[in-house]
């Protein structure tokens, strides 16, 4: 439900009919992301340390606070305050996400399903969204921001409700490091020991450290579709089109989710190829000037979708210590510190190059990214992959 917002795709234009520049548009996305970054390992940790399903109620909460804001405060400064309540909300889910889903199925022994199971989800996810893309329109001519503030905030409220009746399995460790961080005995000795055993794993195990950057890079190029509207309009698209262009992408992405699950055990080099040919897709597309380049636009984000869940999947599978969200997390922060560095690009490119052209330089990183995935992609987990509570109960 959290994914069924209608302002989302329309958001960009209420700041510019609100007056804010390109320029300023992106400084508000930096704020946004700088916030998610400064907080991504310790909600990590937190997430590690205390109720997960606690955390997912908390981040939809202030999630709607943040939209709610928007429509109150109409000006530069309460768009500002809504990003900065979207940042904890961000930093509060990811990695609390992955990590809770991950220990419902080791629950189970059933962690082979992870990658399929987490590809439908996100995909549901993007149905919704998809839908609250496709609804945009006429909610937006029925009553204008606020019907669509107001729908959103609701939705995110739904959401909060739905976590609230998840279960709860315990947490995937082996039995030393369960001891290890059990050896703290109040709950900031237990939170300092969750940070130190993820910060740990990245640090010393390679497979994991190369993971996380992969994963971290790819999530950064998520960043392309916070201009997508603008793109849209750029190329002279009605308001009431924007949503249409929009929903292609969310579309393919959906569809790039729901295939995660068989593609995988693919090789990393056929998974490379994918993600060059979508960096070539979604340049051609930004560079038409067309609404057709919307087209391209979608297919490119689509497998580049079904490479980010792939490669998260793998990064889960090669996790082995306790503090699980807090490896996730640590992908997260650097994947916000890349789309910082992109939405600074953005606001300084934006000044003497065209919006296309800037879509379309963003491609050269995420065809420099493919060169690299078939050495940072851990291997699939073999079909008989124990579940480290598994492992831990052999020991």
């Amino acid at each position: 439900m959290r994914d069924f917002i209608p302002l989302y795709p329309v958001y960009g234009l209420l700041f510019t009919d609100h007056g804010l520049s390109a320029a300023q548009i992106s400084t508000l996305f930096i704020i946004w992301s700088t916030t998610a970054f400064l907080l991504e390992v310790p909600s990590g940790a937190l997430a590690d340390t205390f109720s997960r399903r606690m955390l997912l109620i908390v981040g939809a909460l202030v999630s709607a606070l943040g939209y709610a804001c928007w429509i109150a405060l109409p000006s530069y400064g309460g768009f500002a305050l809504g990003f900065v309540l979207w940042g904890i909300s961000s930093a509060l889910v990811s990695g609390t996400y992955e990590a809770f889903v991950y220990d419902e199925l080791a629950e189970r022994s059933a962690v082979d399903r992870y990658a399929g199971l987490i590809g439908r989800g996100k995909s549901a996810a993007l149905v919704l969204n998809l839908a609250a893309t496709a609804l945009a329109s006429p909610v937006y001519a029925l009553g204008g921001y606020p019907l669509l503030g107001a729908v959103s905030v609701c939705s995110c409220l739904a959401c909060a409700a739905v976590a609230l009746s998840l279960p709860e399995a315990a947490r995937v460790a082996t039995a030393d490091e369960t001891e290890e961080v059990e050896a703290g005995s109040n709950p900031i000795g237990r939170y300092v020991a969750m940070l130190r055993a993820g910060l740990t794993e990245v640090a010393t195990t390679s497979t994991v450290r190369k993971a996380v950057a992969l994963v971290a890079l790819l999530g950064g190029f998520l960043a392309f579709d916070e201009y997508f509207p603008l793109l849209a309009k750029d190329i002279g698209a009605p308001t009431t089109l924007v949503p249409l262009l929009i929903a292609g992408t969310v579309a393919a992405q959906a569809i790039g989710g729901a295939l995660a699950g068989p593609a995988y055990r693919l090789r990393g080099r056929l998974l490379a190829t994918g993600l060059a040919l979508s960096a070539a897709l979604l340049a051609w597309g930004a560079l038409s000037g067309t609404a057709e380049g919307f087209v391209p636009i979608a297919i490119g984000y689509g497998v580049m979708q079904l490479v980010i869940i792939v490669s998260e999947a793998r990064l889960q599978d090669a996790i082995t210590g306790p503090a699980r969200a807090t490896v996730t997390s640590v992908s997260g922060l650097f994947a916000e510190i890349f789309a910082v560095l992109v939405y600074a690009g953005f606001a300084l490119g934006s000044l003497w190059i065209t919006l296309p052209a800037l879509v379309a330089g963003l491609t050269v990183p995420v065809f420099l990214t493919a060169l690299i995935t078939p050495s940072a992609l851990p291997p699939p987990a073999p079909p008989d992959h124990p579940s480290a509570a598994e492992k831990g109960a052999d020991r």
